[in-house]
């Protein structure tokens, strides 16, 4: 932004603060001593998504959120202000059709599909997504085989976008507030084809949840597909293996 029309909008602001009301007042002022407050934001160097633009204006949203609510931000929240923060350090960027059962968002012509994670009891180096898709409908009772065919609708849901980024909001002290955005491999979780699947018969539900498990070649998790064959139907993954994902950028900040 040009210092003249910096300062065109500088001006465009004073003159209308004198029309606002006290309580007008009172958000627009919490909002600028929140700018104000202690801050560390950071980006990986390799980034081709947060440049140090996307990543202030981010960040910044993410403060401003945190002016007027304690809940962590939000899917739909990620999902407009990635598009706005985008845009306006002229990246070329287009929010999916609400409901949409494939991407997200389109950055710079690549399909991206984007989740959260706000769990009160996040792992700092363990990924759990609660719902990465909905299973729907399908062949899905208490037969073994019926796992091949869930896992196989996981393989077709990645088929429609090509990357796969997660908001975490992490547990920080009393005061502050911490967020990373982690890029999970496509082709890690594609290792799923190999996993050893596990239907729970044990279990009261119908249809049977079931796992599918992936390890390294020592055996060492590297994640887990769970199938939860509650009322929702819908595809958890739990333990992913954070140091096997890529962490663009970190945001710190005081409330």
């Amino acid at each position: 932004m040009s210092d003249n029309n910096k300062n065109t909008r500088i001006n465009r602001l004073k003159s209308a603060l004198p029309d606002l009301t006290v309580g007008q007042l009172d958000w627009l002022e919490q909002v600028v001593v929140q700018f104000g407050k202690p801050h560390t934001f950071e980006r990986w160097d390799g980034s081709d998504l947060i440049t140090s633009t996307v990543l202030q204006d981010f960040g910044d949203a993410l403060r401003i959120h945190h002016c007027f609510s304690a809940e962590a931000f939000s899917k739909d929240k990620f999902e407009y202000a990635l598009e706005r923060v985008a845009k306006l350090s002229g990246i070329k960027a287009e929010l999916a059709p609400k409901g949409n059962p494939g991407h997200d968002i389109t950055i710079n012509g690549q399909a991206i599909s984007l989740k959260t994670e706000a769990a009160k009891v996040i792992k700092t180096d363990k990924i759990h997504i609660s719902k990465f898709m909905e299973m729907g409908k399908g062949d899905w009772s208490d037969k073994d085989d019926d796992l091949i065919g869930l896992r196989q609708r996981f393989f077709n849901h990645m088929q429609a976008y090509e990357r796969i980024f997660i908001l975490r909001r992490l547990l920080a002290k009393a005061g502050k507030w911490c967020y990373e955005l982690v890029e999970i491999p496509k082709a890690l979780l594609l290792e799923a084809e190999h996993g050893r699947l596990d239907m729970r018969h044990g279990s009261t539900q119908m249809p049977k949840p079931g796992y599918c498990y992936v390890a390294d070649e020592k055996g060492d998790d590297k994640f887990q597909l769970y199938f939860d064959g509650g009322t929702e139907r819908k595809l958890q993954i739990k333990n992913l293996q954070k140091h096997l994902c890529t962490v663009h950028a970190t945001w710190h900040f005081e409330e």
